[in-house]
């Protein structure tokens, strides 16, 4: 049996369980972090944090090798158990623990970086909280039709990766965003070899409010179900969104999603255009409990 202290936090009601294993000694079960997600055996959230030296990891090495400054490793597992690459929310909560347990310290106009299973990110002090520099993105060539209950119909995709795999599908007004179900997971044809999240969006009339683009978002998060947000997925539909509008589209965004709203912020770099991610980070409360 296995205690651990640990503290629950949320970006835009995106939740987490979080806790500190520096030493990377604590060895959980996909069965075990499942049960610590479970709304009603267990804690409650979308997903589990562990904060880990990247020292102390395999996956540690190339983090290190890309930034040797990269101290701390963001271990995180979807509510199924799953292994995820990244996480846009996961990770502005995460640096909020760091700091707040003096596990690191970032003082405003200064950058942490993160490792994670897609490289390192580095993280700023923002107006809302924090922004995450979410590196390089790309379109995945993978445009698979969708369907999801209550959809009606298929809708085509479009397929953006930004350190993790997502779809992208545009509905046609905010009551098909209200109606679509999406406890049950969407199909996706073809289905991609390592599946996706896939968010849902309908642009916001006018589209464009001060050169800053607004849409809103549901999404269904592979290993997780239906968020009140995800930030790889807010960037992924901004990124998305941009694309359909085509030239003279703005590079600043807000996504409204039901746990409020986040900004996205395309932006050049030498080695090609990158997306940040920013929004709030907030931590609820600590507690302890039994791993069997």
């Amino acid at each position: 049996m296995t205690t651990l202290s640990f503290t629950k936090g949320h970006g835009a009601g995106n939740d987490f369980v979080l806790f500190a294993d520096p030493d990377g000694k604590v060895d959980l079960t996909a069965a075990q972090i499942a049960l610590i997600c479970d709304r009603h055996f267990g804690v409650g959230a979308d997903g589990v944090i562990r904060a880990v030296r990247s020292s102390a990891l395999p996956e540690g090495g190339a983090v290190l090798a890309e930034d040797p400054t990269a101290e701390w490793f963001m271990d995180y597992h979807n509510a199924d158990g799953s292994a995820g690459e990244m996480c846009g929310n996961g990770i502005r909560v995460f640096t909020r623990y760091l700091l707040d347990g003096g596990y690191a310290h970032l003082a405003p106009g200064q950058t942490l970086p993160i490792g994670t299973r897609s490289g390192v990110r580095d993280v700023q002090q923002s107006g809302t909280g924090f922004q995450v520099d979410l590196g390089a993105w790309h379109l995945t060539g993978d445009d698979p039709l969708v369907r999801a209950k209550d959809l009606g119909v298929a809708r085509p995709g479009l397929g953006i990766d930004v350190g993790n795999p997502h779809v992208v599908v545009a509905l046609a007004d905010d009551d098909e965003l209200d109606r679509v179900d999406l406890g049950p997971r969407p199909v996706l044809d073809p289905e991609p070899v390592n599946g996706a999240n896939v968010e849902f969006v309908v642009p916001s009339e006018p589209l464009i409010v001060d050169g800053i683009g607004r849409i809103r978002m549901r999404v269904h998060e592979r290993g997780s179900g239906e968020t009140l947000a995800c930030g790889t997925g807010t960037a992924a539909a901004a990124l998305a969104t941009r694309y359909w509008a085509g030239d003279g589209a703005p590079d600043n965004w807000k996504v409204r999603v039901p746990g409020g709203t986040l900004g996205v912020r395309m932006f050049p770099t030498e080695e090609g255009e990158h997306v940040s991610l920013s929004g709030p980070a907030e931590l609820v409360y600590d507690g302890e409990l039994t791993v069997g």
